[in-house]
C-alpha cells in the first residue's frame, strides 16, 4: 500500500471539502436534530459526507467508510483499509458561530491508525500525521509533549460532565477541575485532540464519544506521544459510544487513578 499517494489524496480531498464548507455560508442551512433536541445535523454536513464518499468509492473502490452521518459502510470490524470520518466536528458550532468546527479523518488499516487529519476550516488550521513519521500542525512538526503536573494543566471538560450524570462520579471530577490550573470547553472533541496535540491544552476527556470524533486525532495525538484510552484505561474500539481521554504522559495516569470513578 502506497501510503503517500493517499495522504496527498486525502488532504487534497479534505481541503476541497473545506472550500466547500466555507461556501456553505452563502446558501442556505437546513438544521435539523437527530438522537435529541441539541444533536445537530445540517445538509452541509451530509453533503460533505456524500462529497467524501462519492469520491472515495470512485477512486478507492476496495476501501470502506465509515461516517457519521451514515453514507459509508456498515461495520462489524475494521478489516481492511477504513476511512472513518466526520465531515463537520461540531456542528452546533457551525451553526451558531460559523467557527470552532473541524473535519475529522482517521485512516485505519486492520485496525491500526495510519493517517490522521483534523482541519479547523475557518482557520485553516491543518494537523496531520502519518504514523512513526510524526505528527504536524500546516507545515511545521509538532514536537514531543513533555510531562505537566495536573496544577499546570489545562484541562478541557464539558461542564455536564462535572454535574450529576449517568457515567461517571461526578464528585471525584469536581475535584479534577478545582486541582487543575484552568478548564475550557471548544465544543468539538477532534479540535480538542488537535489542541492537546499541539500543546495548547494538556488533556481532554469525555463520557460519551463516537468513532468519528476521535479517529483521526488519536493517530495525531499518539504521533506527539499523548496517551489515547477510554477511561477504563483500554484502547478504543472505535465500533461505537466511548468514554475517553487524552493527555500528555504522566498527566494521564494521575488523572485516570485519582478521578476517573466509573458507574
Amino acid at each position: 500500500m502506497n501510503w503517500g499517494i493517499i495522504d496527498r489524496y486525502a488532504k487534497s480531498l479534505i481541503k476541497e471539502a473545506g472550500h466547500k464548507i466555507r461556501v456553505s455560508f452563502f446558501s442556505h442551512i437546513d438544521i435539523d436534530s437527530k438522537a435529541h433536541a441539541n444533536d445537530l445535523v445540517t445538509n452541509i454536513d451530509r453533503d460533505i459526507e456524500r462529497f467524501f464518499v462519492k469520491r472515495i468509492g470512485r477512486d478507492f473502490p476496495d476501501h470502506k467508510i465509515l461516517g457519521e452521518e451514515g453514507y459509508g459502510s456498515e461495520l462489524e470490524s475494521l478489516k481492511g483499509i477504513v476511512w472513518i470520518l466526520d465531515p463537520i466536528d461540531g456542528t452546533m458550532n457551525f451553526v451558531h458561530q460559523k467557527r470552532n468546527f473541524a473535519i475529522s479523518l482517521g485512516i485505519y488499516a486492520d485496525g491500526i491508525g495510519m493517517l490522521g487529519y483534523i482541519y479547523d476550516v475557518m482557520r485553516d488550521d491543518f494537523y496531520h500525521a502519518a504514523k512513526g513519521e510524526g505528527a504536524y500542525f500546516n507545515d511545521e512538526r509538532l514536537p514531543t509533549l513533555e510531562t505537566t503536573p495536573l496544577r499546570e494543566a489545562i484541562i478541557g471538560i464539558n461542564a455536564s460532565w462535572v454535574a450529576p450524570n449517568r457515567y461517571v462520579e461526578h464528585e471525584p471530577i469536581i475535584e479534577l477541575v478545582k486541582s487543575c490550573r484552568g478548564t475550557r470547553s471548544y465544543g468539538s472533541a477532534a479540535i480538542e485532540l488537535a489542541y492537546v496535540s499541539s500543546g495548547k491544552i494538556d488533556a481532554y476527556l469525555s463520557m460519551r464519544l463516537s468513532p468519528w470524533d476521535i479517529a483521526g486525532g488519536m493517530i495525531i495525538a499518539q504521533e506527539v506521544g499523548a496517551l489515547t484510552t477510554t477511561m477504563k484505561g483500554e484502547k478504543p474500539r472505535l465500533l461505537g459510544q466511548e468514554t475517553f481521554i487524552v493527555a500528555r504522559p504522566g498527566l494521564h495516569k494521575e488523572i485516570m487513578e485519582k478521578y476517573i470513578c466509573l458507574k
